[in-house]
This record gives structure tokens, sequence and C-alpha cells, in this order.
């Protein structure tokens, strides 16, 4: 195996990738000393979609894989060429009669070793399996909530809504299965539902995709209410939960998150893109009512960021402020930082997540709090939001209706 250009070997490498007809499966993997790759490894091979065939890009980073199709063409080459340039080490390509093994090194020499196929391989070209639906396109809460046309396939301008609310769904199907799994929420039964309250539920998307599953899907028994400041979404709601012969599982009352009032504290929380301090509001009330599970997807932060206008930012922080649209979004982090932080002193387990892509809703962060014990007065929690507060000067809301 001798050394060769490595810009030769690539260039015969690329005729290989973009002859569909010969390509079973390139992978890039590794990076050249002393340089960066955006990925850990990457994966190519051509699928047949309803589109016509595309060379299918899986690329991995530290903690997840992402799946982008090329049309066979112009648009594939782009996307080869770019993998090309970058600075992966490794490349293994396997044709239909051969293997192709390359090793690149930061003088840009290659060695290839190449070695023919004892038999003819036969390329897949049939894409993934689609990923498993919690609620297939035509369920008749996707048709009520108009998520789905009448035949039962989901609109091309509620996709989006589509994805949010599967991946709400998958989300809190994982956490009421692993808190019932370790005993901090009880298994409901039929005489005494699992009690859910959503708090600041709007035209209630997720609460009826959430009840749907629970009850049709996982035959667990519940019993939702949702409460939103606005008569109109009630009866709005209402009446979907009319339509879908589910009046008995759901009601929909009036009123603030802060004065809801309920004939038994729910187990459940949720509170889904709650704007601003309405979020603590709900955080604070799920506290009160010591509840086992809450879910939280904040919206606007407006409060902390005004808060940040208000005083001098300390040193050496100042470029996160200086700029309006990063001292928005530090805001933001800053804020949930804190929640979560309260709501461990409180007795929950707490993780922050994405529930859903930026590129679908850019509203995408989950607080998911688990009650676990009770509340913590000391240790390096509190130490650390106490140091967090006094130097940023900040006051958080929920601090306030946690005292009050």
């Amino acid at each position: 195996m001798a050394a060769e250009p490595a810009l030769r070997v690539l260039s015969r490498m690329r005729s290989l990738i973009l002859d569909d007809a010969v390509l079973v499966r390139a992978v890039a993997s590794g990076r050249i000393r002393g340089q960066e790759t955006t990925f850990k490894r990457v994966e190519l091979r051509y699928v047949d979609l309803k589109a016509g065939r595309h060379l299918q890009v899986v690329s991995y980073d530290d903690t997840q894989a992402h799946t982008s199709n090329y049309a066979a063409g112009a648009a594939a080459r782009d996307a080869v060429d770019d993998l090309l340039d970058a600075a992966f080490a490794n490349w293994n390509v396997e044709t239909v009669t051969e293997q192709h093994q390359v090793k690149i090194s930061r003088k840009q020499e290659a060695l290839v070793h190449t070695t023919p196929r004892e038999e003819s391989a036969e390329p897949e070209r049939g894409h993934d399996k689609p990923k498993e639906r919690l609620l297939p396109e035509n369920d008749p809460v996707l048709v009520a909530l108009g998520i789905s046309d009448a035949s039962g396939k989901v609109k091309p301008t509620r996709q989006a809504k589509y994805r949010q609310v599967e991946e709400f769904v998958r989300l809190l199907d994982a956490a009421i299965t692993e808190a019932v799994t370790k005993g901090n929420l009880r298994k409901p039964t039929a005489a005494d539902p699992l009690r859910i309250v959503d708090l600041g539920c709007g035209n209630a998307y997720l609460t009826f995709a959430a009840q749907r599953y629970l009850s049709s899907v996982r035959g667990l028994p519940v019993r939702l209410i949702g409460v939103d400041v606005k008569e109109q979404s009630a009866q709005h709601n209402t009446e979907v939960a009319a339509k879908l012969e589910i009046s008995e599982q759901t009601e929909f009352r009036v009123g603030t998150i802060g004065a809801a009032q309920l004939d038994e504290a729910p187990e459940v929380v949720l509170a889904l893109h709650a704007c601003d301090t309405a979020t603590d509001e709900a955080l604070a009330r799920a506290v009160e009512w010591n509840a086992s599970l809450v879910l939280a997807a904040p919206c606007c932060h407006h409060d902390i960021s005004a808060q940040l206008r208000r005083h001098p930012t300390p040193s050496p922080y100042s470029m996160l402020t200086r700029h309006g649209i990063l001292r928005e979004r530090f805001a933001d982090t800053l804020t949930d930082a804190l929640r979560a932080s309260l709501m461990r002193l409180q007795g929950y387990k707490v993780e922050v997540m994405e529930f859903v892509e930026s590129q679908h809703t850019p509203r995408n962060t989950l607080l998911r709090a688990v009650r676990t014990g009770g509340k913590v007065s000391g240790g390096s929690v509190r130490k650390e939001y106490d140091a967090l507060v006094e130097m940023w000067q900040i006051r958080p809301k929920l601090a306030e209706l946690l005292e009050d």
C-alpha cells in the first residue's frame, strides 16, 4: 500500500459514492490530526423515496443522529463535496464488488486498501421504517383539533404542530411510566383515575393529545382539567370534548393559574407555553398541591430580562448583556436554571430538556420535575442559587410565589 495524494484518492472515492448503481454504503469517521470535524461519524447510502432516489446522510454528534436526504444529482454532489472537504481521517466505501478503506494523514497523504467481495452485494435502497407514531395521523383527536383533515392526513400547514404533539406525548408517556415504576406516582384505577391539570391550556392541543393517548392507547384511567383565563378557550375546548365524547373525563374552567380551585389536588401538573411568569405561577401551584409530576414548557421570559436591564452587569460578564438578542437568550437560560434550582429545593428531581427541535418551534425547552422527597434547606443547590441571584441582583418570580 503506497501513499498517494489525498486529493487524488478522495476524487476516486467521490466517483464511487456518487454512483447510485454501485454504492452500498460509505462511512466517514475520525479526524485528521490537528483538525476538527462537526460530526464524529457520517454514514451515506442511497434510498428510494416517493420523490425518487436520494442520498441519505446520517451524521452523528456526541448525543444524537441527524438524517438528511439529498436528491440524486446536483444536491447529492454538493453534500458529498462538503463531506470530502471535512477533516475526516477515515473513509470506508463499500460498493457492490469491492471494499475500499482509506486513511488520511495530516500531511494529506492517503493509504488505500481495496479488497474484492467474494460475492456481489445488493444495495439496500429501502428507506428507514417510519417512526412509530403514538397518535397516528388519522386519530380522531387530531381531526377534531384541525391538525389532520377529514381524510386522516396531517395538513401541510400543521406538520409542526403534529410534531410538537407527538414529542410531548412521547415525553409524557416516558415520564409517567418512570414515575410509576419508581413509586413516585401511584398507578391509577377506574375508581380513582389519575388527576391531571393543565394550567394555561389555551386551545388545549397538547391537553387533548395527552388525554387521548393515556386513556385510549395506554389504557390509564385519567381525569383531566384544563384551566385558562379566556372564556372563549373554555367554550371551544368543551365543544371539542363533547365531539370526542370525553366530557366525563375532561373539564375546562375559566380562571387564572394563581386562583384556580380544584376539588382534589392534582397528581400531574402541565404548564405548556404559559407566558412569562405564568409558568412560575404554575410551578408554585404544583408545589402547593404536592404534585408528583410536573411538565412545564416555558414561553417568553420577560421578567428576568427586565431585571437584568435595571442593574449593572457583574464583571466579567458584560458581553452577555451588551447586545439585546444575547441578553434575551441569556435571560431565558438564567430563568429556567433558577426555576430548576428552586424546584430542587422543594424536593423535586428536575431535568431540563429539549422536547421538539427548534426548527419546529423556538419554545422547545421542557422542565420535568418529579417529587422525590421533602424540602431542602441547605446544601450545594441552595448555595449556588443564593450566589447566582446575589451576583446578578435578581429576584425570580417563582421564589416570591413559593415564599408567599
